[in-house]
């Protein structure tokens, strides 16, 4: 009976926190596509590759209420997302120039930082609001 309890409880904290990480995965889609864009191999490419698997690995030893997902399939999707990105980015910075105008190469950047402020002030939220003693 206490395994049944145990598990509508894990069911209910699952199903109130579906989010997890949400707003980090748009930051990794927009630095993926941004260093998709910007592609190249020197000191430069390999200090953003070193910041991309970062950002892929960390968010997920944020802070967080309810029950985290496996690490392996989460790492593996987020991997992915980060590899998709990087395709649309080269394939982003090819028709620069040549099918899109050439103020949309900051586009990329632009949108980076909008999501960058939008996941701090989820994250600084989620560490300062207030929870009840257990």
């Amino acid at each position: 009976m206490n395994t049944i309890a145990h598990a509508r409880q894990t069911a209910a904290a699952r199903a109130s926190h579906p989010n997890f990480s949400v707003d980090t995965t748009f930051v990794l889609f927009f630095l993926a596509f941004d260093c998709g864009q910007r592609f190249d191999l020197g000191f430069e490419g390999l200090l953003s590759g070193a910041t991309l698997m970062l950002f892929v690995v960390l968010p997920y030893f944020l802070p967080f209420d309810g029950e985290k997902p496996a690490f392996e399939l989460w790492v593996l999707g987020r991997a992915a997302i980060a590899c998709l990105a990087i395709v649309l980015g080269v394939m982003f910075g090819q028709s620069i120039g040549v099918v899109l105008p050439e103020m949309f190469r900051f586009l990329p950047l632009t949108l980076l930082i909008i999501a960058g402020f939008v996941s701090l002030y989820f994250q600084l939220y989620s560490l300062f609001k207030l929870r009840p003693a257990k």
